[in-house]
């Protein structure tokens, strides 16, 4: 099936105020009661950046009050099934949850897998058969250093380059971000690859350039577990930018 197309105007000029949907799919660690003897050998992973994205979830709360925004989000932990993987992805499930039946993972894929994506997919369904645009902001984090090598960046904002709407906003996400805090390193496509396997990249495939504009938002980790005058400057400083990139 090819990309749903609506007969909607353009983002940039004739639509200022796009639908606008936020997301994170890394809001929390928690484990279900039924799970967590899976996790009894895993405490650390589940208290690390391999267990959930901190930070990611304030400022997806951040977003969605400021534009009255629809929010989806998780708190249960990325090790017992990755929310923003494709179901035959090899990292679906983790070491831990990986070791469940066929049918157990079945289960967790009906309970917590399916329902969030089939959430997030039919709000930008709605919002195409009501005839508008929509901005999908994911809201991520990433850890400072991974497998020993520093991570050069404050702010990632990932895209697929080869959609006109998602490198405009981004170049115009930056701009804003650098004006407001010149200090901060913001990088595209940084520390991963916005095309990458997501759901970002899933919602692509069903909907076209025309209709959704999604956008990971990756926020470097040293802010919400450091100082928190800094990390609440730096919530601040992201809501002021992607305001004036929506026009609000």
């Amino acid at each position: 099936m090819g990309a749903v197309e609506c007969p909607v105007r353009n983002l940039e000029r004739n639509n200022p105020s796009p639908t606008v949907l936020i997301t994170c799919e890394h809001g929390g660690n928690r484990v279900p009661a039924q799970y967590e003897p899976l996790f009894r050998c895993h405490k650390k992973a589940l208290a690390s950046h391999r267990g959930f994205d901190p930070g990611a979830l304030a400022v997806a709360r951040d977003f969605s009050t400021a534009f009255d925004a629809e929010l989806v989000y998780s708190t249960t932990s990325r090790l017992l099934v990755e929310l923003n993987r494709s179901p035959r992805h090899p990292q679906l499930f983790s070491e831990a949850s990986g070791t469940l039946s066929a049918d157990e993972r079945e289960r967790v894929l009906v309970e917590y897998y399916r329902p969030y994506r089939e959430r997030v997919e039919a709000l930008v369904r709605e919002s195409c058969e009501n005839g508008q645009r929509i901005v999908h902001v994911s809201c991520h984090s990433f850890t400072p250093i991974l497998d020993g090598v520093l991570r050069r960046a404050d702010i990632g904002l990932l895209f697929d380059p080869k959609r006109d709407t998602e490198t405009n906003f981004c170049l115009n996400w930056q701009r804003q971000l650098r004006t407001l805090a010149p200090q901060l390193i913001v990088r595209r496509n940084y520390p991963y690859r916005g095309y990458g396997d997501g759901l970002t990249t899933y919602l692509r495939k069903r909907f076209s350039d025309s209709v959704y504009c999604g956008i990971e938002l990756e926020v470097n980790q040293k802010y919400p577990l450091g100082a928190q005058p800094a990390w609440r400057k730096l919530r601040r400083v992201l809501l002021s930018s992607l305001k004036s990139c929506l026009g609000r």
